[in-house]
């Protein structure tokens, strides 16, 4: 007799959990779904989407406690909360967070939640987790990633487990310092193209399929040569928090690629561009020069 999927509380629904949360729904598991502003899971409701009023109400009975949330103080917040999604989860529900908060901090909240817990943050971007064909890295007990898989296959098309929990979060980080700087070279690549006479809007065609074509370009090449308002696929102040993360993580390594991409990122909060779309980072390069 086959087991019945696991039922998931879904816990944030930015631009990355809404459309995972829409996966897990078409892949046919019991989901409760939650936002810190409830009109947006209002808004996603349906038949096969249960909106609940708070984490607690959305943990209530669920297998499967799944979080995507901005930050560390969002996870604390949105599980530790005397309406927090412990205050209504069962024993045996297990926590898998897709957020990227870093090693130390998934290893403290996990002991602080005293349940079964995998790491197991995403890459892929909106496009990604539109096309359920996310990458996953997954840190925790083998079995604890196996009672997962049904909602790892939702969302994802490749899902690797790394280690014991927080080996999730190490890769994410060097993930994310390859995306980083990559997307910084892409930047620097249109400034260039500008300062050389090119027009930049033939430039990401005439990139691809050469050593230069990579998964950034495809996504946000066309938008970063582009004044139209882009296609929102994440704000440049989430990645600036990533760097972050791994620069403090790996504080008292030598690494200057990291270094100097966070000198940037950092330039450009201070510019005044964290909301805006990692599209939007060409600006960088023109703000500065005019300064």
């Amino acid at each position: 007799m086959t087991a019945p999927p696991p039922s998931v509380a879904f816990l944030g629904l930015g631009l990355m959990g809404a459309p995972m949360a829409a996966r897990v729904a078409a892949a046919g598991l019991p989901l409760a779904i939650w936002n810190r502003s409830l009109d947006k899971a209002a808004a996603l409701a349906g038949p096969a989407m249960r909106a609940a009023s708070a984490p607690a109400d959305a943990a209530a009975g669920a297998d499967i406690i799944a979080l995507c949330l901005l930050d560390a103080a969002a996870v604390e917040q949105v599980l530790f909360a005397p309406d927090g999604a412990l205050a209504g989860a069962g024993p045996d529900a297990l926590i898998v967070d897709f957020s990227t908060i870093g090693v130390a901090a998934t290893r403290d909240l996990a002991a602080r939640a005293g349940r079964a817990w995998v790491d197991a943050p995403v890459s892929g971007g909106v496009a990604g987790a539109m096309a359920g064909s996310l990458t996953i890295f997954c840190g925790g007990d083998a079995a604890d990633i196996g009672r997962a898989r049904p909602l790892l296959d939702a969302v994802a098309a490749h899902v690797t487990a790394m280690g014991a929990l927080g080996a999730g979060q190490a890769t994410k980080l060097c993930n994310q310092i390859i995306v980083a700087n990559t997307l910084l070279a892409l930047a620097e690549a249109v400034a260039a193209g500008h300062a050389l006479g090119l027009d930049v809007s033939r430039l990401p065609g005439a990139l691809a399929g050469g050593f230069a074509d990579s998964p950034p370009l495809r996504q946000f090449g066309a938008a970063m040569v582009s004044d139209a308002e882009p296609t929102p696929r994440g704000r440049i102040a989430t990645m600036a928090k990533d760097v972050e993360a791994a620069a403090e993580a790996l504080a008292g390594t030598d690494m200057p690629l990291l270094s100097a991409a966070r000198t940037l990122y950092r330039q450009a909060l201070a510019l005044g561009l964290g909301p805006a779309d990692l599209a939007r980072l060409p600006r960088l390069y023109a703000k500065t020069g005019e300064d």
